[in-house]
């Protein structure tokens, strides 16, 4: 995958519910093995604000970014760290998208499962710094040998948004 010089994002400040898809996977086979059938709400517990997953993920790619302005203008910029061995300080990474802009998202989204919990013995094992761990290191090794592949003189090709 090619990383862009800019992330483009929509509402950094809405909250929501990450969770790893073993673990959800894990809760309809638990939920399969009851004897009955029951709706059961599962979620993560942990609610993270799209502006924490920015930041986390930055921070695991030992980058550290600072919010600055509001609004459609609110951009990260780097604070520390490296890109590509070259100092990152100064460089704007992420930037409001308008595209990405949704009137009637709401602001907070937060999944009560606690009857999955007592009924199912179901508790997430993933927590979310060990999830964007894993996407963010997952993205870097693709990175890594795209370049590869594209510095041996083959064609990269590059999934559209």
């Amino acid at each position: 995958a090619r990383l862009p010089r800019q992330a483009p994002f929509g509402q950094p400040g809405c909250a929501a519910l990450l969770g790893h898809a073993r673990d959800y996977v894990e809760a309809m086979w638990l939920m399969l093995q009851q004897d009955g059938q029951e709706d059961y709400v599962i979620a993560s517990g942990e609610q993270h604000s799209v502006r924490e997953l920015v930041e986390q993920a930055f921070r695991v790619a030992g980058i550290e970014i600072e919010w600055r302005g509001s609004g459609p203008t609110e951009v990260a910029v780097a604070v520390g760290g490296t890109i590509s061995g070259q100092p990152a300080k100064g460089r704007t990474l992420v930037r409001i998208d308008p595209r990405y802009l949704r009137p009637t998202e709401v602001d907070t989204l937060l999944g009560d499962a606690s009857k999955a919990r007592v009924r199912l013995g179901r508790r997430p094992r993933v927590g979310f710094e060990a999830l964007v761990a894993e996407m963010v290191k997952a993205d870097l090794r693709e990175a890594e040998r795209d370049h590869l592949v594209k510095s041996s003189g083959y064609p990269v090709y590059a999934p559209h948004e």
